[in-house]
């Protein structure tokens, strides 16, 4: 199947799996469905699992509700497709839109094509007061805070590398 073909696939079977319902929660939540899926998108790449899906969505929102920075690393490293393993300090620090450490807001555009779970943690965020989650080595999950302090306390016993 050549590329065009494949995109075409993939769009008949999102617009097939979408509906008027998860339209309207979008606009409900003051949002349009583009940025439900740019939600969806960073949610897709960063959850581990799918029981975390919705506790980072509501990060998400915490975030971008107090006009906090996203700092998500995967759309940080959306425009290095061969990158493997954490962001290095030059992409932290690289002037690019999908930097979600140096520019407020949501990327220009979804990161990646997100799954139902997803685009659903995006519309029915769970409701928390995190506002910082990183990924415990030991386990493969992640973990929350509410607290600056305590999430870089415990992102500094970790090896990321």
């Amino acid at each position: 199947m050549d590329k065009k073909k494949k995109i075409n696939k993939m769009l008949e079977n999102f617009h097939y799996r979408t509906n008027d319902a998860m339209k309207a929660q979008a606009e409900e939540m003051g949002l349009s469905f583009t940025d439900i899926i740019n939600i969806a998108s960073l949610i897709e790449r960063e959850a581990a699992n799918d029981n975390e899906r919705n506790v980072i969505a509501s990060v998400i929102y915490n975030r971008l509700n107090r006009g906090m920075l996203l700092g998500i690393d995967a759309a940080v490293l959306y425009p290095y497709p061969d990158h493997e393993g954490a962001p290095t300090g030059e992409m932290l620090s690289a002037d690019d839109p999908y930097n979600t450490r140096i520019n407020p807001g949501l990327p220009p555009t979804p990161i990646c094509n997100p799954g139902l779970a997803s685009i659903n943690a995006a519309l029915y965020p769970e409701n928390t007061y995190y506002t910082y989650y990183a990924l415990d080595t030991e386990t493969g999950e992640h973990r929350f805070f509410t607290d600056e302090t305590e999430f870089a306390n415990f992102v500094a016993t970790q090896d990321y590398s």
